[in-house]
C-alpha cells in the first residue's frame, strides 16, 4: 500500500488516547480491519493521510444482545457478529445474518462493523443491511459523545458525515416491535464481488397480519450512497403483504434512487434490478414472519 505521505502508525490502549491522536495538527485516518484501505487508497482518497490509528486494543470489540436489541462496538468483526446473529435465531434479523454471509471467510475475519460504515462504500452489503434494521451510531469526541441515525452519516460516495476529531466506537440495532422478519439480496458479477445492486427488507405485522412497520434499502450503485425507499414503505405499511403490495412496493423504489453507470452496469440495468429484487427481499421476508 503506498500511502506516500504516512509519518506515523498508531496502536493506543485506550479511547482517551484516540482522542488525543485525533486532535493532533495531522491528518489521521482511524483504522480497524482495514480491509478496504486498498480499494480507498486506489481511488486516491488517502494522499492527505499521515497518521494511521489502529483502534483494534480499545475495547470496542463487545457485542451485548438483549431484549432491546444488539449493540456492537466499532472494532466488531463481521465474524463475531455474525456468531451472536446466529446464536439469537430470531427472523428481525434475517437480513443482517444474510449480508454476513456473503463476504468470503478472510474478508468476515478481519473486517469490522464501525469500518464498513465509515467507508461510506454504497457497493457494501452490510450498511445496506444495517440502514434497514434503524441502525444508530454512537460517536465519540474530546467534546463527548452523541448518537446519529445511519442515513444521517451517508454524505456521498466514499464520504461521511463525522466532524474532525470524530470516530464511531458503537452500533445499535433496536429490537423492531412485534412480529418482525427480514431479508438481504445481492447481484453481483462474480463469487465475492461487490454488489451490482443490493436490498435489505424489515417487515413488522400485527395479530391480523397487517403490516405496520416496513424498511426497504438499496445499496449496489443505485445511487452515491445506500438508501431507504420511502415510496415503497408507505405502500407496504396497512397492506397484507399480498402478492400486488410487495410488486407495486418493488416499483415504487424507482422512486427513490438515483442508478449509476459504471464497468459493472449501467444505470438502466440497475434500475430494472432494483426492482425485482426489491419484491424478492420482501417475499423473502414474509415467508420468515411467524
Amino acid at each position: 500500500m503506498a500511502l506516500q505521505n504516512l509519518k506515523d502508525f498508531h496502536r493506543p490502549d485506550a479511547i482517551e488516547d484516540v482522542l488525543a491522536l485525533l486532535g493532533k495538527d495531522e491528518e489521521t485516518l482511524i483504522l480497524a480491519g482495514g480491509t478496504f484501505l486498498r480499494g480507498l487508497e486506489a481511488r486516491g482518497l488517502l494522499s492527505g493521510v499521515e497518521a494511521l490509528v489502529d483502534i483494534r486494543r480499545v475495547g470496542l470489540d463487545k457485542v451485548v444482545a438483549d431484549n432491546n436489541g444488539i449493540k456492537a462496538g466499532a472494532a466488531v468483526t463481521f465474524t463475531r457478529l455474525r456468531g451472536v446473529v446466529a446464536r439469537q435465531q430470531e427472523a428481525w434479523l434475517g437480513g443482517l445474518a444474510d449480508a454476513l454471509d456473503r463476504p468470503p471467510v478472510q474478508v468476515r475475519n478481519v473486517a469490522t462493523v464501525g469500518g464498513c460504515i465509515a467507508a461510506a462504500c454504497p457497493f457494501f452489503d452490510v450498511p445496506t443491511a444495517l440502514l434497514a434494521l434503524d441502525a444508530e451510531l454512537t460517536i465519540r469526541s474530546s467534546d463527548g459523545e452523541r448518537h446519529l441515525p445511519l442515513p444521517e452519516l451517508f454524505d456521498g460516495l466514499f464520504a461521511n458525515t463525522l466532524e474532525p476529531g470524530e470516530f464511531i466506537t458503537e452500533v445499535s440495532l433496536p429490537r423492531p416491535p412485534g412480529n418482525a422478519a427480514g431479508a438481504f439480496l445481492k447481484l453481483e458479477a462474480t463469487a465475492n464481488d461487490l454488489a451490482i445492486v443490493n436490498v435489505a427488507t424489515q417487515l413488522s405485522i400485527d395479530a391480523n397480519r397487517v403490516c405496520t412497520r416496513a424498511c426497504v434499502a438499496l445499496g449496489g450503485g443505485v445511487a452515491d450512497t445506500a438508501v431507504r425507499s420511502a415510496a415503497a414503505e408507505t405502500i407496504l405499511v396497512g397492506s397484507r403483504l399480498d402478492a400486488a403490495a410487495l410488486q407495486a412496493a418493488g416499483e415504487a423504489v424507482i422512486s427513490d434512487i438515483d442508478p449509476m453507470s459504471d464497468h459493472r452496469a449501467s444505470a438502466a440495468y440497475r434500475r430494472a434490478v432494483a426492482k425485482v429484487m426489491t419484491r424478492r427481499a420482501l417475499e423473502r421476508a414474509v415467508a420468515r414472519l411467524a
